[in-house]
């Protein structure tokens, strides 16, 4: 059947997960973003494990938000302010969605930057040009493996250290942080770095490639911070085969 545009546009289409009582709605308007969705309870179930550590109050700080997925779970099922950083265009828009959907303007504020070692304007070479996508990169084409990256797509975009947005109080110490950002997670964490050393962060969880050297000495400063790692937690998120084989989340804790 052919829809008209208006019937098109009232299709809406949602996903709605509820847990231990708290009810969630996605907006899925793709394949990818209804995956993402259906998805979160297999993904990364250390990284909700994580998040149900939270104290209600307590403020997460999101680096590579994508959609919104652990942003609005952590503001919804832990009462966290949350703010979140996502350079990328689509999901950006999809992300403040998720906030409306969700009724969380109170507790979520979203920024369409990413974070990194230094601030000003840069290219954000786009690997998926679908809304949902990921692996996209800041400043350098490279991938999460640091080989060329052939974009599909150059956007622009804005990126900042947090060190600089806390010191100008644009937001303030968090006391957890997230960072997924596809292979640059050490260049998060040299722009972080007297924010990660105040006492009132208590965790970190960074995707973690190990087969990268970088990736590893980000590892050791952020133990020799006092932000230690469990590695049976760490041996469990492994990827033990494809593409990301050997990535995983480490959780930090002060």
């Amino acid at each position: 059947m052919e829809l008209t545009l208006e019937q098109y546009e009232r299709l809406n289409p949602r996903c709605e997960i509820v847990h231990e009582g708290c009810t969630m709605v996605f907006a899925a308007p793709s394949a990818l973003t209804r995956w993402r969705a259906e998805s979160i309870y297999t993904k990364e179930p250390w990284t909700l494990e994580w998040i149900a550590t939270f104290q209600p109050g307590d403020i997460l700080l999101d680096c590579g938000a994508n959609v919104g997925m652990y942003t609005i779970w952590a503001a919804v099922t832990r009462k966290v302010r949350v703010y979140a950083f996502e350079p990328e265009s689509q999901n950006y828009a999809l992300l403040n969605r998720n906030i409306q959907n969700n009724n969380l303007q109170g507790l979520v504020k979203a920024y369409c930057m990413g974070l990194s070692d230094k601030s000003g304007l840069f290219d954000l070479h786009m690997a998926d040009m679908r809304v949902g996508g990921s692996c996209h990169s800041v400043d350098e084409a490279l991938d999460f493996e640091h080989k060329p990256l052939r974009a599909l797509f150059v956007q622009g975009c804005v990126a900042a250290t947090l060190d600089e947005l806390v010191a100008d109080g644009a937001v303030p110490v968090p006391n957890h942080i997230k960072i997924d950002v596809d292979g640059f997670e050490p260049k998060v964490i040299a722009g972080a770095r007297t924010t990660l050393q105040n006492p009132a962060v208590r965790s970190v969880l960074i995707e973690t490639n190990q087969n990268l050297d970088d990736h590893m000495a980000m590892v050791r400063e952020l133990n020799a911070m006092g932000l230690m790692h469990d590695r049976a937690q760490v041996q469990r998120a492994e990827r033990k085969e494809g593409a990301f084989k050997g990535v995983a989340e480490h959780v930090f804790r002060r």
